[in-house]
């Protein structure tokens, strides 16, 4: 199966976050998402990156597009966040929204990767 692999590196600022949620947005729509759907993962990628940020000083996303499914790796995004923190509520609460509009979430030791699939794809 053909796939596009993209790679976006931006500054670990809040003002970049827009610049991946266009960037993903403009994806989505190349691989025929639902406007539904381009909602869902520009929202999953805008909470990884606000929980990958403090991190690194940069902000590593990739993306690989397939005819069925869309997959991101975004760096330095973790599922164990620290007791002690004040936004620990605003950590988890991403997490958990990540989880309910991505159709797979795995967290690995580099970061976290979300799948979507486009629902009358074809697999293969």
């Amino acid at each position: 199966m053909n796939k596009d692999f993209i790679k976006l590196t931006v500054p670990s600022r809040p003002d970049y976050v827009g610049v991946v949620r266009l960037t993903t947005s403009s994806i989505g729509s190349k691989i025929d998402f639902s406007i539904e759907e381009i909602e869902d993962i520009k929202v999953a990628i805008a909470e990884a990156c606000i929980n990958a940020m403090e991190k690194s000083e940069t902000l590593n996303i990739e993306y690989e597009l397939y005819k069925d499914k869309l997959i991101m790796f975004v760096e330095n995004v973790t599922e164990k966040i620290d007791s002690f923190r004040k936004d620990v509520k605003e950590k988890e609460l991403g997490i958990l929204i990540i989880r309910s509009l991505m159709d797979e979430v795995e967290f690995t030791d580099k970061g976290i990767k979300m799948i979507k699939k486009i629902e009358d794809g074809i697999d293969g």
